[in-house]
């Protein structure tokens, strides 16, 4: 790419847009030139208006250390200063939409963290190894916002990333019944130790809104397109329970699954390890070179083991074997917000940009 493209992160200041920042440093495509907040953050440096809540654990890019943060909410100067923008912003969901959709009509193209938009018929919920031609809904979602360059997209939730991957790898045996219980980090609700002491040595068996988005975002994910809008999955059937435990980053699942052909267990670790998609062909960036592993020891995945395969972008399974009731039980393990979040947003930022729908204003 002859010059980099410049982005603007919406919601910088959080967890999720500080990892947008670490992940952003020294992108060979993609240039953080405006930083964007709350009202409350507006016209600090993003140094000063971070303080001491950097959360992640490599140094604050100098990039960003000086950029004065915009307000959020000033849509035409924010957009005006970006070729496209990455969402991570704080609001009601009726906010989120509502602001991504200005954003969008000032055609800048908007790549959300955020779930305001998973549902929205016309707007792209994407891995891109799975479902990247989900991005061919965008033309009519420009036709209906009245715009030439400027949509929506966004990726599914972090907890569906352990596991969604396989339903897509072993789709030829016909996946049709799952039972998924998520071990899902702090840092998926923003949080590290120090803000969240209580969670050392507990675990909480309920996370608001999590159960839903685990049995259904999957089915959006393995839907298709049908007259200018996304149309879900009918199968497989997934119940879930979301469990908070007290591991920093990188969410665990243990699933049980049925399927309506019957395949071995050689055959489904085959199709695992060479499953691959849109971003390993046209080598982006930030694709994993081996989308999935296999491991075979009885004692993983684990997380302080496992949790930054690729970079963070890969995902990990293991313990796959015949179960008394179902046909197969297998764990899975995904960085929540690497792939589950920022990275999985990037990569989507950068199949958009090989796809031809994100390029310079």
């Amino acid at each position: 790419m002859d010059q980099k493209l410049k982005v603007g992160i919406l919601g910088a200041t959080g967890m999720v847009g500080q990892r947008f920042i670490a992940l952003l440093e020294n992108h060979p495509w993609f240039e953080v030139v405006t930083v964007a907040a709350s009202p409350r953050s507006a016209g600090k440096t993003y140094e000063e208006a971070v303080g001491d809540r950097w959360k992640m654990d490599t140094p604050m890019p100098e990039a960003v250390k000086k950029l004065t943060v915009l307000n959020v909410n000033d849509v035409e100067h924010v957009a005006s200063t970006v070729d496209f923008v990455f969402s991570a912003v704080d609001m009601s969901k009726e906010e989120i939409k509502a602001i991504e959709e200005a954003y969008a009509k000032t055609e800048t193209p908007v790549v959300s963290n955020n779930s305001a938009h998973r549902w929205t018929p016309d707007v792209p919920m994407v891995v891109p190894e799975i479902n990247a031609d989900h991005f061919d809904v965008i033309p009519d979602q420009k036709k209906r916002l009245g715009t030439t360059r400027g949509f929506i997209a966004v990726k599914p939730n972090c907890s569906i990333q352990s596991y969604a991957p396989c339903l897509a790898a072993w789709k030829e045996f016909g996946p049709k019944e799952l039972v998924v219980t998520t071990y899902q980090a702090i840092s998926g609700a923003g949080k590290t130790f120090k803000d969240w002491p209580e969670m050392v040595g507990n675990i909480i068996p309920f996370i608001g809104g999590e159960e839903e988005k685990s049995e259904q975002e999957p089915l959006r994910v393995l839907g298709k397109v049908e007259n200018g809008q996304i149309v879900k999955a009918e199968i497989p059937k997934i119940t879930c329970q979301c469990v908070r435990v007290p591991v920093l980053n990188g969410h665990t699942a243990a699933v049980f699954i049925n399927f309506e052909k019957k395949p071995t267990k050689e055959q489904l670790i085959e199709k695992l390890v060479n499953f691959k998609g849109f971003p390993q062909e046209a080598e982006l960036p930030s694709a994993p070179k081996q989308f999935i592993q296999y491991l075979e020891e009885d004692n993983r995945p684990q997380v302080t083991l496992d949790v930054d395969y690729e970079n963070g972008m890969g995902v990990s399974i293991g313990r796959l074997r015949e179960d008394s009731m179902y046909d197969f039980k297998f764990i899975g393990l995904s960085h929540n917000t690497v792939r589950g979040a920022a990275g999985g947003a990037v990569l989507c930022a950068e199949a958009l940009t090989a796809k031809g729908y994100i390029a310079k204003k």
